[in-house]
């Protein structure tokens, strides 16, 4: 690939020796296809980061690491490089560490290996599970901050949490689930990516306990374990809507809309309320079409502002001004969208 920049600094994108990556720039073999994808992904992602930040002032390096859906994890990228130009006095480059599926192992073994490498920080989401909150401890010890982004780790060593108040959001849903439907009788569809996302269950927890204030004879049918994946997302929802006929509703607290959604199709079935979260890709496009009555939206591009701004701080960059804030639940209905 041609390029102009310095094989060490490919490297440090890359998180690889310059070793490596002078082998895969001069094709000199003796590297794997996959290390070759990390290098040629290394100078696409200085391509993004050089035409949208002045180079001057103190450089920090984030690692970003996200297991999710790829609609959100780029939703992600996204917002981050839009934001690189206010992140001023200093300049932010980032390295990105995104799946859609991820064991606890090997979650923990990106972040070991991120804590071995060195990184100024680390914006992190993440299942709150112990090995996670392990490593973020040893990530931590090992003098490096750790911000978790829109799923908390509560219990582990991270600096800050950034996103919503997620039992808000849940109760928000509720409140606006039940305006929606009134008298009309029926169950609701709970949807969860996985229990183990820290975020999602609190946004269960305030939905399921101001659904039991308003309309306690109103039973709420969970699935979860799809990852927030399309194609176990529908398996789950038909198999759920097969076992109970009065289900009318849907809160998708996980994604993988557009596969609820034709599971209902499927059967023939209405939803006559859905409500979902967060405007990706799939979001604004099922909202245009008026297949979801509002998604609850958080300003993705404050959020990993102030992430880094957080990381800033630990390092003295900035003055310390406490923890952010929770961020602002925004209703977002298909009236209201905004623009593109």
């Amino acid at each position: 690939m041609r390029h102009p920049y310095p094989i060490r600094e490919i490297a440090r994108q890359a998180g690889l020796s310059t070793a490596t990556v002078d082998r895969v720039l001069n094709n000199r073999g003796s590297v794997t296809e996959s290390t070759t994808r990390e290098v040629h992904q290394a100078i696409k992602d200085l391509d993004r980061q050089q035409t949208q930040v002045r180079i001057g002032g103190h450089t920090f390096m984030i690692d970003i690491v996200m297991q999710a859906p790829e609609r959100f994890s780029a939703a992600v990228r996204q917002a981050l490089e839009a934001e690189l130009p206010a992140l001023h006095p200093a300049v932010v480059r980032s390295r990105f560490h995104f799946r859609e599926t991820c064991p606890p192992v090997e979650m923990t073994g990106i972040l070991d290996k991120i804590a071995k490498r060195g990184t100024q920080g680390v914006i992190l989401k993440a299942p709150d599970v112990p090995e996670v909150a392990a490593a973020v401890g040893r990530l931590a010890a090992a003098g490096i901050p750790v911000v978790t982004l829109v799923t908390d780790l509560p219990h582990s060593a991270r600096l800050a949490y950034v996103g919503i108040d997620n039992r808000a959001a849940g109760a928000t849903a509720a409140y606006l689930l039940e305006q929606w439907l009134g008298d009309r009788p029926g169950n609701v569809l709970t949807t969860i990516s996985r229990g183990s996302f820290r975020g999602e269950e609190e946004r269960e927890m305030g939905f399921r306990s101001a659904m039991r204030l308003a309309q306690p004879r109103r039973s709420l049918v969970e699935v979860t374990d799809s990852d927030g994946l399309d194609a176990t997302q529908r398996d789950l929802v038909l198999e759920a809507l097969k076992r109970d006929e009065d289900i009318v509703a849907v809160y998708s607290m996980g994604g993988g809309n557009f596969a609820t959604l034709d599971a209902f199709d499927a059967l023939g079935r209405p939803c006559a309320v859905f409500i979902a979260h967060d405007l990706d890709h799939d979001n604004i496009s099922l909202l245009r079409e008026r297949r979801l009555s509002a998604v609850l939206h958080h300003d993705l591009r404050q959020d990993v502002r102030r992430a880094c701004q957080t990381i800033m701080r630990a390092h003295k960059a900035l003055p310390d001004d406490g923890p952010p804030p929770p961020s602002a639940i925004q209703v977002v209905t298909p009236l209201n969208l905004p623009p593109v």
